[in-house]
């Protein structure tokens, strides 16, 4: 991954019948890749594919099932595409078998929290691992949002987090960190987050910012549903690229590499 010089497009894939936004759509490994392949041709710089749902009070899903809905998948889709594809898993058995499948990047959302072992198997295939904050899981996490200072306890926790990859034996250059807007961060918190995104820059370590369709943003909006929560992820796309974010991670990736381009501009005359 070359960052820096631009903000990259991570396009989202759920192979899932439950997620929040698109539950249901990808299942099918054929559709899954065109979807993919659509994405790719739109500017996306990532593909980035999960096979569990973790919004807030999803249910959990087992290894196995996991396995089986995600193997297909990446296959279809590396087949297909020439960027990096990135497994959205905690699992490493699951990590294990995509990367031996063609994915080439972890995006771990409990920050090596819940399955040491991915740590292990990250570092051994010398991949980037995406570490998120996150607290609990996915079914009781908003019982956890409870911050004195919201940016400065996220910036701890992903320095815990950087402390399991490094002893883990993942190389510093692999690293890179994901405030974890929306889990266990209530909506106020969640924009507290991204207007303090330069405090996590200081971390030292690039940014993957995930803001898109998340129903924080209904805090402002009103009631939206998801599939209509574009114009809200514009915004918080923009500050996130305003705020340091090296990678963005979308649903909709043709109207958002717009957004991005225009946000990179903006933030490089400033030093103009």
């Amino acid at each position: 991954l070359v960052l820096g010089p631009r903000t990259l497009v991570m396009g989202v894939i759920n192979v899932t019948p439950d997620s929040f936004s698109d539950g249901g759509v990808a299942l099918d490994p054929h559709r899954a890749a065109d979807l993919a392949v659509a994405m790719e041709a739109a500017g996306a710089d990532i593909i980035d594919v999960g096979a569990e749902s973790t919004r807030p009070g999803a249910t959990p899903v087992g290894t196995a099932d996991e396995l089986v809905r995600v193997r297909p998948v990446i296959q279809a889709i590396a087949a297909r595409v020439r960027v990096p594809i990135s497994i959205d898993t905690y699992k490493s058995e699951v990590a294990e078998l995509s990367m031996g499948e063609g994915a080439s990047m972890v995006n771990d959302i409990s920050g090596l929290q819940y399955d040491p072992r991915l740590g292990t198997i990250t570092a051994a295939r010398g991949v980037p691992i995406v570490l998120m904050h996150t607290r609990g899981r996915p079914q009781d996490m908003y019982a956890h949002a409870e911050y004195q200072d919201v940016v400065g306890e996220v910036a701890a926790g992903l320095q815990a987090a950087v402390a399991r990859a490094l002893a883990a034996g993942i190389a510093t250059g692999s690293i890179l960190l994901d405030p974890g807007l929306g889990f266990a961060k209530r909506a106020a918190q969640s924009l507290a987050v991204l207007a303090g995104l330069e405090r996590l820059t200081a971390l030292g370590y690039p940014l993957l910012v995930g803001p898109s369709r998340k129903s924080f943003m209904t805090a402002s909006t009103g009631p939206l549903d998801p599939e209509t929560r574009d114009w809200p992820t514009a915004a918080a796309v923009t500050a996130a690229i305003l705020g340091g974010a090296h990678i963005v991670r979308v649903h909709r990736v043709a109207e958002m590499v717009h957004v991005v381009r225009v946000a990179d501009a903006i933030r490089d005359a400033s030093g103009a």
